[in-house]
């Protein structure tokens, strides 16, 4: 018998994106998987959607997955995207599921984790204070002060050429009231982002920058965002040096904390020499799949 396929309301709308949602029940109403569908709305993302979907393991193939990603692509062509993009961890179910259905892998993704136990604090100072000629380091916790807001803003073009290998992914646009939101949505769910930069001492400006998030609770693992210096600004170790004072930072404020956490493309071969040289170790990989609508 086909699963029922109900759509839901779903409350998490941000600045730049929404979600739609989907239940799928079996014929004695119990709930065996859903489907929510990423609707970005920055105007160089309006094409695109990204679908997560979830099948009790006790239900796979049972058509389930089928009938919520049916009901997901029928809704991003009515909702007139150009494309579709999902992950799965390699090796999983999911990563047999996505290219059964049309979608084309685009994109491999290297998870690693840095234990802070062994990590060597020594280590880390003498990365931290080695001297880079031009530039200096500086942070902050929260929002990002106002007299770097712009310039931060300015900064975040430093992404635009970060790997993204065949995904159809656009651009992503910062201005200060995008980064002021992003910070007020970790500090709403109870996280603390911490933020290194490196800054050009000829003029001011940011060069580069590098995110960390920790949970509330200094415990867990925390998890490295964006990390990423302007082109006019590379070859001068500045992705190294911000990365190592993050760790540093993580080291001495949050005691707790096991590991941080980080996701690099597989292609991104600059950044994953910065990791390894950190002592970042693998813990996964997945890959991103695009349906071309």
């Amino acid at each position: 018998m086909s699963p029922r396929i109900t759509p839901l309301t779903d409350p998490v709308h941000g600045a730049n994106s929404r979600r739609l949602a989907w239940l799928a029940s079996d014929a004695e109403s119990h709930p065996v998987g859903s489907a929510f569908l990423r609707l970005f709305d920055s105007p160089d993302q309006k094409h695109l959607a990204e679908l997560t979907l979830a099948v009790h393991p006790a239900e796979r193939r049972k058509r389930v997955g089928s009938a919520l990603a049916d009901a997901a692509v029928t809704a991003a062509r009515a909702e007139v995207r150009r494309c579709v993009i999902a992950q799965a961890e390699a090796g999983s179910p999911g990563d047999h599921f996505l290219p059964a259905h049309g979608f084309r892998k685009v994109l491999t993704l290297r998870y690693t984790r840095l234990p802070l136990a062994d990590t060597d604090p020594a280590a880390l100072t003498r990365v931290v204070e080695r001297p880079h000629p031009g530039y200096r380091l500086r942070s902050w916790h929260g929002t990002v002060p106002d007299d770097l807001a712009e310039t931060f803003a300015a900064s975040r073009r430093a992404m635009d050429d970060m790997p993204m290998d065949d995904t159809d992914y656009g651009r992503v646009t910062w201005d200060v009231d995008r980064l002021r939101a992003a910070a007020r949505a970790v500090e709403q769910r109870g996280d603390l982002l911490h933020t290194v930069v490196a800054v050009d001492a000829s003029d001011g400006s940011i060069a580069g920058f590098t995110e960390l998030v920790v949970p509330g609770d200094g415990r867990g693992d925390g998890q490295h965002y964006g990390t990423g210096v302007l082109p006019e600004h590379r070859g001068h170790g500045l992705g190294r040096w911000m990365k190592a004072a993050s760790i540093r930072y993580a080291q001495e404020r949050h005691p707790g904390l096991g590991g941080l956490l980080t996701d690099t493309a597989e292609s991104n071969a600059p950044m994953r020499q910065i990791n390894d040289s950190l002592g970042y170790a693998l813990t996964h990989t997945t890959h991103q799949y695009q349906l071309d609508l």
